[in-house]
């Protein structure tokens, strides 16, 4: 069995307690119009976890900052409480649904959806929902209307109020399409035959299409039987395809486009580039260029930001480089999402296992770095909103100023590492004066370990 154990030290060592704390001190004026919570997810293990386990499968925790009157009013942090959890904790579990015998505290993403916040996961157990004090209410199968397990990654499409997610597991010769309505409940269930069984971290969504990455990310019975959790391993026999499912098709109805072989984790947004003389599909991603083993997490190679232009027309998939810079974490107005979008937003990172930094200062294992990027795709210029050296920046999220304002015009969102403090800052920046000082820095009680994704949930 491999050995993650440097997932467990530095800035990625987890912490060892639930923290409330109240009036947090900011430096700078938090902007009145922020009136909600900034939560994010990431693995968090136990010390019962067996320290060999995968980084991406440790038990979840739910860090959050609430937000009102221009007052930074709580921070939080929870462990989801999955069975193993509330057992290793002494608490009773809350109970609920579980797929295919498979519970697990979710890890990856936190968002919300028909009034219910869930924090999500991959490659099979459900979300769960969590009170607005972070509590666990318990998993989530949308009152009995999915079939299944869910998904890491979703899409909201802001036109019509649906959560779309492509969900997989290892046992399923297939990955399914599933639409959750505005009302929150699944209303439509697609099952796309793949013998094979590839992993799909995340897909992509236009206002036509579901675009799909099948890529060389396969389940392996080798893995199983080295006992590894997360049975996937990159098969260079399989051929790379992005597949484009009519939003209302059938599986017979995907179209497949051949690519070389790659790795991708996150796709920053597509649309669809029609007109009379072409019929074309856009997508945004970070593309690892090399083979990239899951259960090691090691050799992902080099990652570009790139612009892949599928044409219906020629059958074709064009790539454009758009910046060399390592990144991760893409992020869009979620306003434009399934539409055109001038903006985009992302984090740098270092080659992962090496170029990042541990508590002391020192490099280690991790792969967060100190910037944060802006591009603007009209203009093709790209700004940096740089930290100390010594600091690092996850996940920037966009949260506009108004429901009703332009793309960019708002605030970026994003838990920083404070070396000076060994603990965490929020920062919140002005979108528009991106590098400049930030508008505040919120400072937390407690270290936040390098973890995954979040989500702002304005008051409703």
């Amino acid at each position: 069995m491999p050995d993650h154990s440097r997932f467990r030290t530095g800035l990625s060592a987890p912490v060892t307690e639930e923290i409330t704390a109240f009036d947090l001190p900011v430096t700078g004026r938090i902007p009145p119009e922020l009136a909600g919570r900034h939560l994010r997810n990431g693995p968090n293990p136990l010390g019962a976890d067996d320290p060999g386990s995968h980084w991406l499968l440790g038990a979840g925790m739910i860090h959050g900052v609430r937000l009102r009157d221009g007052r930074a009013e709580w921070y939080r942090n929870r462990w989801v409480r999955s069975r193993e959890v509330a057992t290793t904790l002494g608490e009773p579990w809350p109970g609920g649904p579980v797929h295919a015998g498979k519970d697990a505290a979710p890890n990856t993403h936190v968002l919300r959806h028909a009034g219910r916040i869930l924090a999500t996961m991959e490659a099979g157990p459900l979300p769960y929902e969590l009170s607005e004090e972070l509590g666990t209410v318990g998993p989530c199968d949308f009152d009995g209307t999915l079939g299944g397990g869910f998904a890491a990654h979703t899409k909201a499409d802001p036109r019509t109020g649906e959560l779309h997610a492509i969900t997989y597991f290892w046992s399923r010769r297939h990955v399914r399409h599933v639409v959750v309505d505005a009302s929150g409940k699944v209303t439509r269930t697609t099952e796309i035959p793949l013998p094979h069984r590839p992993m799909m971290h995340d897909f992509a969504l236009t206002e036509r299409y579901v675009v799909l990455f099948d890529l060389p990310m396969t389940f392996s019975k080798a893995a199983v039987a080295a006992g590894h959790r997360l049975p996937y391993s990159w098969d260079p026999a399989q051929q790379a395809r992005v597949g484009l499912l009519p939003r209302d098709g059938a599986p017979a109805d995907v179209r497949w486009f051949e690519i070389e072989p790659c790795w991708l984790f996150h796709a920053l947004n597509a649309y669809d580039d029609s007109d009379a003389d072409s019929d074309r599909v856009v997508v945004d991603v970070l593309r690892y260029a090399r083979s990239y083993e899951i259960t090691t997490m090691d050799g992902p190679g080099p990652v570009t930001f790139e612009r892949w232009t599928i044409s219906l027309t020629a059958g074709t998939v064009a790539r454009r480089q758009l910046d060399d810079r390592a990144q991760e974490f893409p992020r869009v107005d979620e306003r434009v999402l399934t539409r055109p979008h001038r903006y985009g937003y992302s984090a740098v990172v270092g080659e992962l296992n090496r170029n990042t930094l541990t508590l002391d200062g020192a490099f280690a294992d991790a792969a967060f770095a100190n910037t944060l990027l802006k591009y603007d795709f009209a203009t093709g210029t790209t700004e940096a909103h740089n930290l100390p050296r010594t600091a690092m920046a996850g996940e920037a999220v966009f949260v506009p100023r108004a429901p009703d304002v332009s793309e960019d015009d708002g605030y970026l969102l994003a838990y920083t590492h404070n070396p000076e403090r060994g603990a965490a800052d929020l920062l919140i920046l002005a979108a528009q004066d991106f590098a400049a000082e930030p508008l505040a820095r919120i400072h937390l009680p407690a270290r936040i370990p390098l973890g995954f994704h979040g989500n702002w949930l304005p008051d409703e």
